[in-house]
């Protein structure tokens, strides 16, 4: 008990102590107003962006590169050619794929 009397007694005298500081005057910080500067810029390249983008040019269709021609036989033993073209070839065989079916 003696000793919470005397610690309330202490900071009292400190808080009585504390109200006869001066505080001292901060000074004021000007800052400065851009804030406003950085979207006006952001608009402004955007739409300067958007008078300068072109339309893509429409891809044409390149012209073919591979002529396939195909020789098949129907049940009569009539011969017909088919012949397409492409720009890549899809489909490969080999050329002596032939040998080991004829042959």
């Amino acid at each position: 008990m003696e000793n919470n009397e005397q610690l309330e007694r202490f900071f009292d005298q400190m808080k009585k102590q504390d109200e006869h500081i001066e505080i001292p005057a901060f000074p004021e910080v000007q800052t400065r107003k851009f804030g406003f500067w950085i979207p006006t810029g952001i608009a402004a390249s955007m739409i300067f962006a958007f008078l300068f983008i072109q339309k893509p040019a429409p891809v044409e269709t390149p012209a073919p590169e591979v002529v396939i021609i195909t020789l098949h036989e129907d049940e009569n033993q009539n011969q017909h050619f088919t012949i397409e073209e492409s720009t890549f070839l899809d489909t490969w065989e080999s050329p002596t794929a032939s040998l080991l079916s004829e042959y």
